[in-house]
């Protein structure tokens, strides 16, 4: 085995200080353009790396994000995870991947894990946080930012779109397309995000005089939305207009009403959904959809986390992201409308 090189090897040949060598390696530290380039020339010929893990002992600090999430089916999250992992890498940090499923139980069986890794701080994303585990991180130092969903904590940070004012927006649509049988599918019931938008919905339908004609509970699955679409679709009167609480599950809707049922959409349904992820926009789907600003709200997640690790702020914060209704296709487009 060849001799482990080391930051003295490289002070050596570059001609600097060791700890010039240490400077260069940390993100964010203060070193000159010129030392810079001698010492990454130096490491490179010597083929020198740093050592993180035993950096992270020295200064308290792994630089590592762990990022917990439910599912990865929903179209959503792969896309999300990829901008707040790019949001964190510009900032020296990298993230850590956890999946946990939404049972209280195992969502802390997977935390007690993060923990392990000695993280410098959380993203949970579509999954809850327990009082004994938030009590816990916040004993150890340990910021938590809750990621397209919250919780009645005033412990807990959490960014999310503005789901009350998407599902109001989507009842305001369908009722001006002229509607007057509009259904629910719902994703999963324990969910801030499933309970803000039928809440929108509702209190939009309820202004204009009417009431929700049909209800099911897709539970954010994709076979289990094409069960309630099945259900709901083969009674003597059926919905004319149905909002799917995300795209991934009005995808699953559509294909039933299309293939199976032998329905157009949206000449004899309208389709709605919620998320705007990028299938949403394929002419196979050309889904009508509430769009969450993912990368806003990756770049306030990261910004919460950067201002506790940093000192500036140790107190929690609730963001709510306006997101625009994408009109295209699948369902029936009012009268005299711009879009």
């Amino acid at each position: 085995m060849p001799e482990k090189v080391t930051s003295f090897d490289v002070a050596v040949k570059a001609g600097v200080s060791r700890s010039a060598v240490s400077r260069v390696f940390t993100p964010g530290a203060s070193v000159s353009k010129t030392t810079a380039e001698k010492v990454r020339l130096a490491a490179r010929e010597l083929g020198y790396r740093p050592n993180v893990l035993a950096r992270s002992l020295i200064t308290g600090r792994s630089r590592i994000i762990g990022l917990v999430v439910a599912y990865l089916e929903n179209q959503f999250y792969p896309d999300a995870i990829e901008r707040l992992s790019r949001a964190l890498q510009e900032r020296g940090y990298h993230v850590l991947v956890f999946m946990a499923a939404n049972s209280g139980a195992e969502t802390d069986e997977v935390m007690e894990e993060i923990l392990d890794y000695q993280v410098d701080g959380i993203i949970v994303a579509s999954v809850g946080m327990s009082n004994d585990l938030t009590r816990r991180c916040e004993a150890a130092g340990i910021p938590i930012v809750l990621f397209n969903r919250d919780q009645d904590d005033a412990r807990l940070s959490s960014v999310t779109s503005d789901n009350h004012a998407g599902g109001r927006r989507l009842a305001e649509f369908l009722v001006a397309g002229g509607h007057t049988r509009i259904a629910h599918i719902a994703g999963w019931e324990e969910a801030s995000t499933q309970r803000d938008r039928e809440a929108g919905f509702l209190a939009g339908l309820q202004e204009a005089g009417q009431k929700l004609f049909a209800r099911s509970v897709g539970g954010f699955n994709f076979e289990q939305a094409k069960t309630c679409a099945r259900d709901m679709f083969t009674q003597d009167i059926c919905p004319d207009a149905v909002f799917v609480a995300n795209d991934h599950m009005a995808f699953a809707v559509m294909d039933v009403l299309r293939f199976e049922l032998g329905l157009r959409v949206p000449e004899d349904v309208s389709v709605v959904g919620y998320d705007d992820v990028t299938l949403a926009a394929w002419p196979s789907y050309a889904l009508t959809t509430v769009r969450q600003p993912a990368t806003r709200m990756a770049e306030a997640a990261v910004e919460i986390l950067m201002d506790r690790l940093q000192g500036h702020s140790d107190t929690a914060r609730q963001i709510v992201l306006d997101g625009p209704l994408q009109v295209r296709g699948s369902a029936r487009v009012p009268k005299g409308s711009k879009a």
